[in-house]
């Protein structure tokens, strides 16, 4: 089978490759994308049927295409999300061939070889555009207990789980979106909670997406973010609120620790429950202060939130933590691991990993010529991983690609 060329390849067909190639295309850049799937594959198959898109409508956008919406502060759908990439697609006419999934990345005489169950691609340049989803991790504690398990990732609604009570292990913006879905449904509802950064949804009549641009937030670099290494409990589930757990409790989800082992059935449950909701609250408290010296600073005319800042007593569950949980007794006959992603690169031959295999790169740059990353988190900034704020990065790979030339 012939070899196949061009100048540039694109792996991935979601919101990454499809800005990376609008932006290509308006450099005269030839260039092909492929897909392993269908575009927006992660946003098809690997979110549930009840998600809510974390940013109001009035934020999402991509290049010179805004998101169609009848209410600016309601919350899409991933099902509408899939819709508005759709349309950006046949706005972009990208050159894409799906379900097309590249095995291995190697060096070439002219540049890089893409093996392909379909063929061989040799291209001067590569933008990996996969995304930062790529690894589902789940821990093994569980292996051999009959119990059902599910990563987010496949999580798809509370019929989808045995009769009976549920674990949810993670309480980042998945974890406690599902466990609310749930108990909404009427399961009795485990929700184990470690480190976590909560942030108001809305504070002084502002959505937190407003907040985090005014203050230039979303220009954050890893460098400047410091030691919180975690992502916020938000969600835009139910109109959007402000996540707290002791509501949570007080609803009736019973919050746990940070599942540390598991025998015959029986979990070990960390203790420090309290002590990570208190650090939780703490850095909300934080955050808030930091809006209100905003709004002193610049004199904006922003009303009042004393309610805001309200805290909930102490539910049984932190005053009392459970340090053991059988699962048998409790009835729990599903878990949902909302334990977030790993990276997986290892079907790229070249040196550009680390020791733990995240890719070495400077702004998406890396030290091999012609070989980038879009779409990872911290790419450039905060704002580099979310639907909205790829183009940024995508237009200055595209200008250097444009410069090799």
């Amino acid at each position: 089978m012939p070899i196949e060329r061009i100048d540039t390849l694109v792996i991935g067909g979601g919101q990454a490759g499809l800005v990376m190639s609008y932006r290509l295309k308006q450099r005269g850049i030839a260039h092909l994308v492929l897909e392993r799937g269908r575009i927006a594959e992660r946003w098809r198959s690997e979110r549930w049927d009840g998600l809510k898109f974390q940013f109001p409508n009035w934020s999402v956008q991509l290049p010179d295409f805004a998101f169609p919406h009848s209410d600016p502060d309601a919350f899409a759908t991933s099902g509408e999300i899939v819709k508005f990439i759709d349309a950006f697609a046949k706005f972009v006419a990208p050159p894409i061939r799906c379900g097309v999934e590249v095995t291995r990345l190697r060096r070439g005489d002219a540049g890089f070889i893409a093996e392909t169950a379909d063929g061989t691609i040799e291209a001067r340049n590569v933008v990996v555009a996969s995304g930062p989803y790529q690894r589902p991790l789940i821990p093994d504690l569980l292996r051999d207990h009959p119990v059902f398990q599910v990563h987010a990732s496949r999580y798809q609604n509370p019929r989808q789980l045995p009769d009976g009570a549920v674990l949810v292990v993670g309480a980042g913006a998945s974890g406690a979106q599902i466990a609310e879905e749930l108990h909404r449904a009427g399961r009795r509802v485990f929700l184990a909670v470690g480190q976590h950064t909560r942030m108001p949804r809305r504070y002084r009549g502002q959505d937190l997406t407003w907040w985090f641009g005014a203050l230039g937030l979303f220009d954050m670099t890893a460098e400047q973010r410091g030691p919180i290494r975690v992502n916020p409990s938000i969600t835009g589930a139910y109109g959007g609120y402000t996540i707290d757990f002791r509501r949570f409790a007080n609803d009736g989800i019973t919050l746990l620790g940070r599942v540390l082992a598991a025998r015959d059935g029986v979990l070990e449950i960390a203790p420090g429950l309290a002590e990570s909701v208190a650090n939780g609250d703490t850095y909300y408290a934080t955050f808030l202060d930091m809006l209100d010296a905003h709004v002193e600073r610049h004199g904006l005319d922003l009303p009042d939130d004393p309610a805001a800042r309200m805290v909930l007593a102490d539910p049984p569950c932190l005053t009392e933590p459970i340090r053991r949980l059988d699962l048998g007794k409790e009835q729990v006959h599903a878990v949902v691991w909302a334990t977030g992603y790993g990276v997986d690169f290892g079907w790229i031959d070249l040196p550009v990993r680390d020791g733990s295999g995240e890719p070495r790169h400077r702004s998406g740059v890396t030290e091999v010529p012609g070989l980038y990353f879009l779409g990872l988190p911290y790419l450039s900034k905060l704002y580099s991983a979310f639907l909205s704020g790829v183009d940024d990065d995508a237009a200055v790979l595209a200008d250097h690609i444009a410069a090799r030339r």
